[in-house]
Order: C-alpha cells, then sequence, then structure tokens
C-alpha cells in the first residue's frame, strides 16, 4: 500500500470535516469530500488540484452514497481511510424535543453513518485493507442533560461501531470511534443544531447545565489534528480515541456505574433462575 493515503470524507465542508480535510492534502494525501454544497470546497479545490475530488452527497440517501463511493474508488482507485463525520446536533430535554427533530437526528447522524459504512465495506474488503473513523463524542459515553436525543444517537453509533470492529478484523479493515469533547468549532450554529422549543419547567436544569459548562472549557479544534493523523497512521489504532481531556469524567461516570451493578448483583443474579 502506498504511503500517501485515500481519505474519503464525510461533512468534510465545515468543522472537524474541513479542519481535517485541510490537514490531510496539506501532508500531500488525496481526499475525496463528500459534501452537500460542493461550492463551499472551492478554495481547497483551486490550492489542491487533483488530490481533491469534491463529491455532492446527502448521507441519507443511501442509493445516492452507494454510488458516489463506487464513483471515488473509480476515481482514486481505492480508499484508505474512511471518515464519517456528517452529522448534526439536537438540543432539549427528552419531553421537548419534536418527533421530526428526533427522527432527522437519528436518520443522518445513525442511518448516514451506517449507510456509507455499508458503502464502503465491499471495497475495503476487496482490497483486504482499510480504516473506518467514525465520528462519535463525548456525548456517546456520558449523557447529559437536555441533549437526550442526541446522545441517543451517538449511543447507538457506539454500539454499531464496536460490533462492526469484530467483524470486518478478519478482512484487514479497521474501525475507531473518534470521541471529542467540546471544542470550539461551528457546531452549535446554524444548521448544524437543531433547538426544540424550551419548557419553562426546565428552565433550571439548562441553567444548571450552563454554570457547569462554559466557553472558555472548550477546546481548539485544530489541535486535534496530530491525533487523528497519528491515528491512521499506526498499525494497531485503538477502538476507541477520545479527544480532550476526558478520561477523569469517563472513569467517574464508569466507576458510578460499576458501583451500582455490584450493589445490585444480589438482585440482578436472583433473577437469572427461579
Amino acid at each position: 500500500m502506498a504511503d500517501s493515503k485515500i481519505w474519503f470524507i464525510t461533512g468534510a465542508s465545515r468543522g472537524f470535516g474541513r479542519i481535517w480535510t485541510e490537514a490531510a492534502l496539506a501532508r500531500g494525501d488525496k481526499v475525496a469530500a463528500a459534501v452537500r454544497t460542493p461550492s463551499a470546497l472551492d478554495d481547497l479545490a483551486q490550492k489542491h488540484g487533483d488530490s481533491l475530488h469534491v463529491v455532492k452527497i446527502d448521507v441519507t440517501d443511501r442509493d445516492g452514497v452507494i454510488q458516489a463511493v463506487s464513483d471515488v474508488v473509480s476515481h482514486f482507485g481505492r480508499i484508505d481511510v474512511v471518515l464519517n463525520n456528517a452529522g448534526f446536533g439536537c438540543m432539549g430535554a427528552v419531553e421537548e424535543v419534536s418527533p421530526d427533530d428526533a427522527r432527522a437526528t437519528f436518520e443522518t447522524n445513525v442511518f448516514g453513518s451506517l449507510w456509507v459504512i455499508q458503502a464502503v465495506l465491499p471495497h475495503l474488503r476487496a482490497q483486504g485493507f482499510g480504516h473506518i473513523l467514525q465520528l462519535s463524542s463525548v456525548a456517546g459515553v456520558v449523557a447529559l442533560p437536555t441533549a437526550g436525543v442526541y446522545e441517543a444517537a451517538k449511543f447507538a453509533v457506539e454500539g454499531l461501531v464496536e460490533a462492526l470492529a469484530s467483524e470486518v478484523a478478519r478482512f484487514g479493515v479497521k474501525a475507531t470511534l473518534i470521541e471529542p469533547g467540546g471544542y470550539a468549532t461551528d457546531f452549535l450554529e446554524g444548521t448544524n443544531i437543531r433547538n426544540a422549543e424550551p419548557i419553562a419547567a426546565y428552565d433550571p436544569v439548562r441553567e444548571d447545565l450552563a454554570r457547569q459548562i462554559t466557553a472558555d472549557q472548550l477546546g481548539d479544534p485544530r489541535a486535534t489534528v496530530p491525533a487523528i493523523l497519528k491515528l491512521v497512521d499506526s498499525d494497531t489504532p485503538p477502538l476507541r480515541l477520545i479527544l480532550g481531556d476526558l478520561l477523569p469524567l469517563v472513569k467517574t461516570v464508569y466507576a458510578d456505574r460499576i458501583q451500582t451493578w455490584e450493589a445490585w448483583d444480589d438482585v440482578a443474579r436472583a433473577a437469572k433462575t427461579l
């Protein structure tokens, strides 16, 4: 396999997708950038020429995704790295989120990711190598209030890719969940986010959360570049990669879960047989 990698990146026009697209191109890799609006990458196309192949797709269109991936393989000859990055957030207490927003959150974040994975796998299996990077979140590990539907989607993605990794290892294909904490991207702006109609009863919950999470805690998204490049260059990448200083929080949450399971272990064991 050549040293220069060929990437397929969804949601490549902004946020992490844009930053990681730029980083891959800057080091001499080639990128098939999948976006809804190809003109958003005109500047990169002018700068990098044939190293960038822009593809217009909507990840919720399964047939369109399959065709786009086939076109990319025809164009570049192979895909080394698949970065499943497309998605958006949904903010609101569980009671507040509308049916349309709940469904749309799962359509893009879960089913969109699934369609990309299903589209690339026949090609990766045939070539005998490849690395699928799935953008998850700390929200796929720890659930905080007023983002329950988004967190549910990320928890779903975590289960999907954990199973995937054990299914495809025998084919030489690797899979990694990328779990960023809070970063100063445009994620909470414009079409990246859907905000539920608030119910006043939950205002104190939002106020408590706002006191705990402040803007000065957000990381610089460009600081993630070395970690992502090290990840794709690794012969033994991890199943999960946290981005940011989240490990203490995760350790606390998992310790609490184990403590609860242990405290109720007698009840659990008694539920096995009569």
